[in-house]
């Protein structure tokens, strides 16, 4: 028996039954309706969510093999960022229906945190972060950030990423905890919305040209480790969730694990800690590279196959979920 797989087919079945259960329940009792088919034809949400569930299944099948997983969680992780994104376009080109309730705002992730800060209120979508961080920890990061994608597609441009400065992690957090004091101060000055949106605008045009400047020559995700204040809060916050990756004393210290990681998560200290740096988003990329398998997920009292086919029916379902219901 493969022990990646402990418990056969079950996991893309458990996939599939939550997603299909959670969206029947958003089907069944939200008006106006959420899925984008009901939108257009009465009665077909139900078509769509029987799509999304099998879609799961098949999500969760394919990464639970630990030599597909990086290149299914891209795949997927880009096929959400661009649903995401299309929609929006198609919503500003006239097709109502491909927004969520016509109010538009930024679509920078920043704004998440950033957009509470400054207005004191509205804080649906950062709720809707911290359940999924409590759910899969710092993992929304690597899976479920509809602009992360695009930091990795250009970091994936350099095969092996350079390290960086060590002092790039502890300004990162010098830097966002200045974003967000910066978005409170203009709330109580109380500056304007439309200066407040040039704001985030700007910010978010910077981000895209720190991802091809910067991210695109060294190979590391430097939007996404430096510039948006919500990759910290997703770090810190996700050591709520009992998800961890440990790395054990089988490690040989031989570092392939070094050329897999792009969020500068791994270093000699953190294998000499037995755990990767506070920057780790659980992509599991690592994973694939160890060929000793000291690399593992540990959840609560589970750890290593069974902790990490947990982790991925979650994520799956997760994704299968934003797919179907993310729009600004």
């Amino acid at each position: 028996m493969n022990p990646m797989l402990p418990i056969g087919r079950i996991p893309p079945l458990v996939a599939a039954l939550l997603t299909g259960g959670l969206l029947s329940v958003v089907q069944w009792k939200v008006s106006p309706p959420m899925l984008l088919a009901e939108r257009f034809i009465p009665g077909s949400g139900w078509a769509e969510v029987v799509l999304l569930s099998v879609y799961a299944a098949l999500v969760c099948r394919a990464m639970l093999d630990p030599t597909r997983q990086p290149k299914w969680r891209r795949w997927t992780w880009r096929l959400f960022s661009a649903v995401f994104y299309g929609q929006l376009l198609l919503g500003l080109a006239g097709i109502e229906k491909c927004l969520m309730t016509g109010k538009l705002h930024l679509p920078v992730p920043a704004l998440i945190a950033a957009g509470p800060a400054y207005r004191g209120g509205g804080f649906f979508m950062l709720g809707l972060f911290l359940t999924t961080v409590i759910l899969v920890g710092p993992a929304w990061c690597s899976h479920l950030c509809y602009l992360g994608a695009w930091d990795d597609v250009a970091a994936s441009r350099v095969k092996v990423p350079r390290a960086l400065p060590r002092w790039v992690r502890l300004g990162k957090v010098a830097f966002a905890l200045a974003v967000l004091f910066a978005a409170f101060l203009m709330g109580v000055a109380g500056v304007e919305g439309t200066f407040a949106a040039v704001a985030g605008g700007t910010f978010g045009i910077a981000g895209i040209a720190i991802m091809v400047l910067v991210s695109a020559r060294t190979g590391a995700m430097v939007h996404c480790l430096f510039w948006c204040p919500i990759g910290l809060l997703a770090t810190w916050l996700g050591r709520v969730s009992p998800f961890r990756l440990v790395v054990e004393s089988s490690c040989t210290r031989c570092t392939l694990c070094f050329r897999a990681c792009r969020y500068d998560a791994l270093a000699p200290e953190d294998l000499e800690r037995g755990r990767p740096a506070a920057s780790c988003t659980l992509c599991g990329d690592c994973i694939r590279s160890c060929r000793h398998d000291s690399i593992r997920y540990r959840f609560a009292g589970l750890s290593g196959p069974r902790a990490r086919t947990l982790f991925i029916v979650l994520v799956a379902s997760l994704h299968a979920l934003f797919l179907g219901l993310a729009r600004i």
